[in-house]
């Protein structure tokens, strides 16, 4: 690729990067909406059995998992803008029966409503790898963390729906929330009607005449699998952790105002530093960054199995969300070197289903540990993950250096 060409395809790159940014900013506050009241909503639903609370939240989750592969299908066949668009319009109506259900009080309404916010979300969760596409390989993890920089607005507008919706239907919970949700749903949509994707831009012409490989030989790279492993234990760490944190705070005589800006924090966290992960991916490269992420993972939980004061759970829960960062974002910066541009939409669906498959368990897990254990071991099970995914980077990194001295 010429000076000028790339030139052009990261202008191209950077202008799609800010419409997904913004649109992740608006769509992307379903994930904090949902996680910051989707437990307490089960809690306030359930009238036995409370260690399903977070069901709701698991729900969420799994819809982001099951919707992964069809909407790569449905953006292969109509193109990313539309899908896109059909993506927001889905989580605009899950949010709308959200809403109906809490009016009628029907825990599995309302689980099977958040599920339908998942399946528009799983949409959202491809707007990094969009944001690759016909990116320069130099310039995608920085495209990729322009996305996720746009988290910082959701952070904020979805932890402040609910806090200012807040009573608005009473005696009715948490109601308001999911009609602002709806709202946000359609202005997504609207704004996510700009895009435009170029065709994906190739460093290496020759390989992409090449047939596509199947699915099963793109995943059985190693790198593919170890960026999987440490993208899935981070996210899914973060999840577990996450989801039962409000229930631990409100638990412990804390006011439901602490957990939700609790969670506001952590989700400010999580994408703060993405202005400039992309920067430290590039001088540091991605096993490094991955490697600190999974190491503040393991800090997170130290800091809240040290006490049970706010300030044990809002450091806790920030380090959690820098660790998101800089773990997620370096494994989907892994991965995305793994496929060519005819291979990426069922490259990437495979990958997401299985993330968010294993993050929606996650999510399950954690309502039940936490009735069943407390949050102290809920904690205590970050250290044995954080511990296999350094592991598995070493042994990349070895081979790596192994390929190369043979190169």
């Amino acid at each position: 690729m010429t000076g000028i060409a790339r030139g052009v395809a990261e202008n191209a790159a950077r202008r799609n990067a800010l419409v997904l940014a913004t649109a992740q900013a608006v769509v992307g506050s379903a994930g904090p909406i949902a996680i910051s009241i989707g437990g307490l909503a089960g809690f306030w639903l359930l009238a036995a059995d409370k260690s399903f609370a977070t069901l709701p939240v698991t729900g969420y989750n799994l819809g982001v998992a099951l919707g992964a592969i069809p909407a790569a299908a449905l953006m292969r066949a109509v193109g990313r803008r539309h899908g896109f668009v059909a993506g927001s319009l889905v989580m605009s109506a899950g949010a709308l029966c959200a809403a109906m259900a809490l009016f009628q009080q029907s825990f599995w309404l309302f689980a099977l409503s958040l599920l339908t916010v998942g399946v528009g979300g799983s949409f959202t969760q491809q707007y990094r790898f969009a944001a690759a596409d016909g990116a320069p390989r130099t310039y995608q993890p920085r495209a990729i963390a322009i996305v996720l920089a746009g988290g910082i607005f959701a952070a904020v507008i979805g932890p402040q729906a609910v806090r200012f919706t807040d009573g608005l239907f009473f005696p009715v919970e948490f109601a308001g929330a999911f009609f602002a949700l709806a709202v946000l749903g359609l202005v997504g949509a609207a704004v996510l009607s700009f895009l435009r994707v170029p065709a994906a831009s190739s460093e290496d012409p020759v390989a992409d005449a090449v047939p596509p490989r199947p699915l099963a030989q793109i995943a059985r790279q190693p790198r593919f699998l170890v960026g999987l492993l440490c993208g899935v234990g981070t996210y899914a760490t973060m999840s577990f952790v996450m989801t039962g944190a409000p229930l631990a705070m409100v638990g412990c005589g804390l006011s439901r105002d602490v957990s939700v800006l609790g969670i506001q924090w952590h989700v400010l966290a999580m994408f703060g530093p993405s202005f400039f992960t992309g920067r430290l991916i590039a001088r540091f490269g991605k096993t490094r960054i991955v490697a600190a992420g999974m190491l503040l993972l393991a800090a997170s939980a130290a800091v809240s199995l040290s006490g049970l004061a706010i300030w044990n759970f809002w450091l806790g829960l920030v380090l959690l969300g820098l660790g998101w960062n800089f773990g997620f974002i370096g494994a989907t910066a892994m991965v995305a070197e793994t496929y060519r541009p005819s291979e990426r939409n069922k490259t990437q669906g495979l990958h997401d289903m299985v993330l968010f498959g294993c993050v929606a368990a996650a999510s399950l897990l954690s309502g039940r540990i936490y009735v069943a254990a407390g949050w102290e071991t809920m904690n205590f099970v970050v250290f044995p993950v954080v511990a296999t995914c350094l592991a598995a980077l070493a042994l990349e990194a070895l081979r790596g250096r192994r390929v190369a001295a043979k190169g």
